[in-house]
C-alpha cells in the first residue's frame, strides 16, 4: 500500500473531480465536457438535420422547375420585380430564390436547430445524465448554442449560393439586371449576394433566441419550435397593421428584406443596420433569459 495520504477534501481517484494522473494530465476540466466536435457530429447524425439539408439544396431546383414548366415569369401590372428578372442570369435567379424564402422559409431551420436543442434532451430523459456527467450548465448551453448557430447560418448561407449555382446553370453567368433598370456586373453582383445571405441569417437571430429560450422551459421540442415560428408569424401580422406607424421598426420581421437596399448601383446600408440592431437586441435578451433560467431550473427529465 502506498504511503501517501489524501488530505482532507482531496476527492479520490476515480471521482469526477480534477485529477492527475503519473504524466501529470488532468483528468476532468469543465472546459472540456461535451466538446463542440462530439455536439456538431450528434446534431449532423440527426435525421431533421438531413430533411433541413436537402430542402435547402432542392428548393432552388424546384424554383427553377417551376421557371421551366411556367414559362418566363412577370412581374404584377408592369411593377417590375425580382420575380420578373429571375431568368436573366445567374445572380438574378439567386436573389429571386433568397427573395421567396426569405418571409417565412428561413425561419423554419433556424427555429428547428435552436428549438430542438435543450427541449430533445428533456424530451428523451437524457438531459440530467448529461448534467450528472457532469456537464456544467453553462458549458451545455454554450456548446448546443454554437452548435444550432452553426448549423442555422449554413442551412440560411447555402441555399442562395445553391441557387446561384443552379441559376448559373440554367441562365448563365452574366450582369444582374436590376428590377428598377440598370444592371451590376456579375462579380458585384455575387458579392451583394453573400452580404443579402449573410443578413438574411442575421434578421433571423430574434428568432434563434426566442427558439433558444422556449428550449430550456419546455421539455417538447415541437413547442418550442413552433412557438418561434408562431412568434415570427405574429411580428409579421402586426408589421402589417400601418396603424401601429413607426412602432413597426421594433419588431424583427419589419427589416427583413432590408438586404433588397442591395439592389441598386449604389448599395444602401442604414436599413440592414437598423435591422440587424432589432435583430441582435431581441437575441441577447432572449438567450440572457434562457441562461438565467436554465441556470436555477430544477433538471428532472
Amino acid at each position: 500500500m502506498s504511503g501517501s495520504t489524501v488530505a482532507p477534501g482531496t476527492p479520490e481517484s476515480g471521482s469526477a473531480a480534477t485529477e492527475r494522473g503519473a504524466a501529470g494530465a488532468v483528468g476532468y476540466r469543465a472546459g472540456r465536457t461535451l466538446p463542440f466536435r462530439v455536439e456538431a457530429v450528434r446534431q449532423l447524425l440527426r435525421r431533421r438535420t438531413m430533411v433541413t439539408a436537402a430542402v435547402m439544396v432542392l428548393l432552388p431546383v424546384v424554383v427553377w422547375a417551376a421557371f421551366a414548366i411556367g414559362g418566363t415569369p412577370s412581374g404584377r401590372g408592369n411593377v417590375p420585380s425580382l420575380i420578373a428578372v429571375a431568368t436573366s442570369s445567374g445572380p438574378n435567379f439567386a436573389f429571386a430564390v433568397l427573395f421567396v424564402s426569405s418571409g417565412f422559409l428561413l425561419t423554419v431551420p433556424v427555429a428547428l436547430f435552436f428549438g430542438d436543442t435543450v427541449a430533445a434532451e428533456a424530451g428523451w430523459s437524457s438531459l440530467r445524465y448529461l448534467l450528472a456527467a457532469p456537464v456544467p450548465r453553462g458549458r451545455l448551453l454554450a456548446s448546443k448554442g454554437l452548435v444550432a448557430l452553426v448549423f442555422s447560418a449554413v442551412a440560411v448561407v447555402v441555399l442562395p449560393l445553391v441557387a446561384l449555382a443552379v441559376g448559373t446553370a440554367a441562365y448563365g453567368w452574366s450582369d444582374l439586371r436590376l428590377p428598377a433598370g440598370g444592371e451590376l456586373g456579375a462579380g458585384t453582383a455575387a458579392g451583394r449576394l453573400l452580404v443579402a445571405a449573410v443578413y438574411a441569417f442575421v434578421s433571423q437571430l430574434a428568432v434563434a433566441g426566442v427558439a433558444f429560450w422556449l428550449s430550456t422551459v419546455t421539455d417538447a421540442p415541437l413547442g418550442a419550435v413552433g412557438g418561434a415560428v408562431g412568434t415570427a408569424i405574429l411580428s409579421g401580422i402586426l408589421d402589417a397593421i400601418t396603424a401601429l406607424g413607426s412602432l413597426r421598426q421594433f419588431l424583427p420581421t419589419h427589416w427583413q428584406y432590408a438586404w433588397a437596399d442591395l439592389l441598386q448601383p449604389g448599395a444602401e446600408w442604414t436599413g440592414m443596420v437598423k435591422g440587424a440592431s432589432v435583430s441582435l437586441s431581441f437575441a441577447v435578451v432572449f438567450v440572457a433569459l434562457a441562461i438565467r433560467g436554465f441556470r436555477a431550473k430544477d433538471i428532472v427529465s
